[in-house]
């Protein structure tokens, strides 16, 4: 049986983090949760542990990224083969997490999303409300990526996302800072790796609020885009070869 870990970050999400972290247990109860406390000024760190969960505890707010980060390199150090990320606000539902690791128990994939804005012959797996912008902004960037990557990518800024080993291995070193979904996409294409979509029912943020305001917004997209096409420039390293692709 394959050693699974669910990495868990969260900044102030004292009021959702003990459902995520329940929720993660209880559907896949094979799983080891790493809940990282990203310099949380709330009890996000005492509640996350009285849920059982295994916490890490950053000195201060490292933004999502450094978080990511922090529990991939958990995962690599003690030997996990599977990793699965949920946001700690409540919007990824547990449930679907088969759908993202059952592709990477069966070697089809190295890397799984779970969109949700594909649609199935039954229509997107749950409707999604999303506003204006930000179905405008998914649009984009999605046409954007898949264009780079030469794959049809919906929902490139989904945090729900599970990884093989050797994706672990990559991202210990190769994780960007910021917001990281959208650029990861185009690194781990270039460094060889399989990505697949899987539509997922995501719901709206449980409890706390999103950092992420309408100024945050113009500085995100400027920002993501700049960092696209100055990635496109730097080398890679390539660790799945086309021929085992």
């Amino acid at each position: 049986m394959k050693k699974i870990i669910a990495i868990i970050p969260a900044y102030n999400e004292q009021e959702a983090i003990g459902e995520v972290v329940y929720g993660v247990k209880k559907h896949i109860p094979e799983a080891d949760v790493l809940v990282i406390n990203d310099g949380s000024a709330d009890l996000t760190e005492t509640h996350a542990k009285e849920c059982g969960a295994l916490v890490i505890s950053l000195p201060y707010n490292l933004g999502i990224g450094g978080a990511v980060q922090t529990g991939y390199k958990f995962a690599k150090d003690f030997g996990y083969d599977i990793a699965i990320r949920f946001d700690g606000d409540g919007q990824h539902n547990p449930a679907d997490a088969d759908k993202l690791i059952e592709p990477i128990e069966s070697g089809r994939a190295d890397v799984v999303i779970g969109s949700r804005y594909i649609k199935t012959d039954k229509g997107t797996a749950k409707p999604y409300k999303a506003s204006f912008c930000r179905l405008l902004g998914a649009k984009f960037f999605g046409f954007i990526t898949s264009c780079i990557v030469r794959q049809k990518i919906a929902d490139t800024t989904s945090g729900f996302q599970a990884v093989n080993r050797s994706v672990i291995e990559f991202y210990e070193d190769e994780y960007p800072s910021d917001y990281p979904e959208v650029e990861t996409i185009p690194l781990l294409y270039r460094a060889g790796f399989r990505i697949l979509e899987v539509p997922v029912s995501m719901r709206q943020r449980q409890a706390g609020k999103t950092s992420i305001t309408p100024i945050r917004s113009v500085y995100y997209v400027l920002k993501v885009l700049l960092s696209l096409f100055i990635g496109l420039l730097r080398k890679v390293p390539q660790v799945r070869s086309k021929e085992d692709a």
